[in-house]
């Protein structure tokens, strides 16, 4: 498996996340972002227990390459 990153959140105080990342050997998308601790906002979701749901800003979206060139566009 390689990961590619492919880009991280500019507005980060510390610089290490969200991140995004490709899987070239799934074709899948790994995001690195923040856990979602309020247990009001995870009961209105429906996560089995194999699951979890991070928050990922949408200032982020422009490092997915089918929003900035189309997709085939990976790093």
């Amino acid at each position: 498996m390689a990961l590619h990153m492919l880009g991280k959140d500019p507005n980060s105080p510390d610089g290490d996340s969200p991140t995004l990342y490709y899987d070239d050997e799934t074709d899948n998308y790994l995001i690195q972002g923040w856990k979602v601790p309020d247990q009001e906002r995870r009961s209105q979701l429906n996560l089995p227990g194999h699951e979890d749901v991070v928050e990922f800003p949408r200032r982020m979206m422009q490092f997915f390459p089918e929003v900035n060139g189309g997709p085939d566009a990976h790093a």
